[in-house]
């Protein structure tokens, strides 16, 4: 298990350094040739498009926090067929991206050289990747507070930027504000889109994360806000300052602009530039090397990959193979196609991503136990995929044929290695046969999400939790008298402490009697205590028609039975006082009704949300 180092600001810093690079230093001026001043309305459009994943994603990774992000939520949704394609696509559009923002800081680098040239490029690139390889191989905690740091300075220059810019602003550069077709629009919103993508990024260190209940979806949604709303505004600024020639014929948009407005001291900017590259490539290393890692550990890649260092326990095999990887990026490959490419594939991720949440929620698994829900739902992910949808067809043919090249190669490593090896029913196997009527089987993703969840929560078992592990359960389908649920108990009791049945019943009998057992409506608590030492047990019952207790109250659908020796008194009251909270939990007896069996029933003692005292 990896360390849980991760704080709120990490999470943010990784989220809003992820998203603030190219896509506002070099895309404004090529989006503003295609569409005039409503290149505004471009951006602030995909950041719109982003809300269904934003939701999506966090709904996924409190449900599931583990690394990989979205590879491990498609996998566990959808199988593993969809699982090999969503990891490979996650780490190999997350590689790229990271490697053409390696290209950026080669790019600025350079220009401190002599005599540069590609090749120099490339050199600095390369020194680049090894060196935040080496830092996210020492500490995953120190790649984060450089992330932090580092994106605070970016934060900082940018916000002065569009604050020196706003009273310069020339009007008359806004005019006519949709020179194209509001079609044209929303194409380059698409193409824009990918600006905000690595927003998502945090989903795959989510095993790394400290409290991921609120430090996950809060860093998310904080991160969207902030860059989202600096990402219009500095677009705005930079239309009203630059005129439409300059803005339209530059790459330095930005920068250009600083030049204007802030004079000799526009060369901020360009650390501004490198900072963002830099963040960008960090938090790149960070979260691509997670999917090989988390593929490794589903069998879908060889074991090594799973590997952890031993004295910093990072993923040290992940993080090397994902370096070289990008190595050879920077050196052989074109990056502008691949990085079209791999914005396909990132908005094919977003598409499955939605499929996985409604999927996860129709399953009907009990464990699934998200501490966001997507508002909206299921609307919400069905507008989200429809974006996508058009999103896609607006890429263009040679990304859309790379992309299925790629899909083609997946389905090929998994036809020759992981289907062989994995025989895990996912989210979707397990809907089909709910819905078909067919035996439900389904424990082992449940006990995985319940894994996942006692993890999350950071809950440890106390002596309560050890018992419910440990005890009987019976699940009654048709109504019956208290006498005969008694009795049932009873003959399941007795040959756990060694006594005979019928005293056994006859004690139950007896207690009922001085005073009714029945504590709330559908609820009762039948308990008695029992010669000997060290004793105490615990009956799990589901009456699901109810148990006829008396003709004056509802009939009990929940019973816990108790007994324990004299011995045990003070841990007795406390049983009972656990009990109680649990009892009181949010719809606990609509849940407890709805659970689907045995060890759903004891799963959901399990997992309430109670304090334990372990000491």
């Amino acid at each position: 298990m990896l360390k849980k180092e991760l704080g709120l600001l990490d999470v943010f810093s990784i989220a809003a350094g992820a998203m603030i690079s190219s896509g506002l230093f070099v895309l404004p001026g090529i989006a503003f040739s295609m569409t005039g001043p409503a290149v505004i309305l471009s951006y602030f459009l995909a950041g719109i498009f982003m809300i269904p994943s934003i939701f999506a994603q966090a709904e996924l990774a409190t449900a599931m926090p583990k690394s990989g992000g979205a590879y491990f939520f498609i996998e566990r949704s959808l199988g593993p067929l969809a699982g090999t394609f969503a990891g490979f696509a996650n780490w190999l559009s997350i590689a790229l991206k990271s490697a053409f923002a390696l290209v950026g800081i080669g790019a600025l680098g350079a220009l401190l050289l002599p005599e540069h040239g590609e090749w120099s490029v490339k050199v600095v690139a390369i020194g680049g990747c090894l060196f935040f390889a080496a830092l996210n191989t020492l500490s995953v905690k120190g790649s984060g507070r450089l992330q932090s740091v580092l994106l605070l300075g970016l934060l900082a220059i940018v916000i002065v930027y569009v604050c020196a810019s706003m009273p310069k602003v020339n009007p008359t550069h806004f005019q006519p504000f949709m020179p194209q077709s509001f079609q044209m629009v929303l194409g380059v919103a698409g193409m824009v889109f990918v600006s905000y993508g690595g927003l998502t990024k945090v989903a795959s260190v989510a095993e790394e994360v400290r409290n991921p209940n609120r430090n996950i979806p809060l860093g998310m949604f904080l991160a969207f806000g902030l860059v989202n709303i600096l990402y219009v505004f500095t677009v705005f600024v930079t239309v009203g300052v630059l005129n439409a020639t300059e803005l339209s014929h530059s790459l330095t948009p930005i920068a250009d602009a600083a030049h204007y407005t802030l004079g000799g001291a526009g060369y901020i900017v360009h650390i501004a530039a490198f900072l963002a590259f830099v963040t960008t490539a960090n938090a790149g290393i960070l979260s691509a090397a997670r999917s090989p890692m988390a593929m490794s550990r589903d069998g879908l890649l060889l074991g090594l990959f799973s590997r952890t260092n031993k004295r910093f326990g990072t993923p040290h095999i992940a993080i090397i193979f994902t370096c070289l990887f990008m190595i050879l990026a920077i050196t052989f490959l074109s990056i502008e196609d691949l990085v079209k490419v791999a914005s396909t594939i990132m908005i094919v991720m977003f598409m499955l991503v939605n499929v996985a949440v409604i999927i996860m929620r129709q399953s009907g698994l009990q464990n699934y136990r998200p501490t966001f829900r997507v508002p909206l739902y299921p609307w919400l992910p069905i507008a989200g995929f429809i974006a996508y949808g058009f999103i896609l067809f607006e890429m263009g043919t040679v990304p859309l044929l790379m992309t299925g090249t790629f899909t083609l190669l997946t389905c090929g490593w998994y036809l020759l290695y992981v289907r062989r090896k994995i025989d895990r029913e996912s989210a979707f196997a397990f809907l089909v046969k709910r819905i078909v009527s067919q035996e439900i089987s389904g424990r082992g993703l449940e006990d995985e999400l319940k894994a996942i969840a006692l993890e999350r929560d950071e809950i440890q078992r106390d002596r309560f939790d050890e018992l419910i592990n440990e005890c009987a359960i019976l699940d009654i389908e048709t109504s019956i008298s208290a006498r005969e649920l008694f009795s049932r108990a009873a003959a399941t009791l007795a040959p756990r402490i060694g006594e005979e049945a019928s005293a056994l019943e006859k004690r139950f009998l007896e207690r009922e009697r001085e005073s009714s057992t029945v504590l709330e409506p559908g609820l009762a608590i039948p308990h008695v205590i029992v010669k000997g030492e060290n004793i105490f047990e615990i009956l799990l019952v589901r009456c699901r028609e109810g148990a006829v207790f008396s003709e004056l109250n509802p009939p009990v659908t929940t019973a816990f039975f108790l007994l324990g020796s004299p011995d045990e008194r003070n841990f007795h009251l406390k049983a009972l006082m656990t009990i109680a909270h649990i009892v009181q939990e949010p719809d606990f007896q609509e849940r407890w009704q709805k659970a689907p069996h045995c060890e759903g029933l004891r799963d959901l003692i399990l997992l309430s949300n109670r304090t334990r005292r372990t000491g």
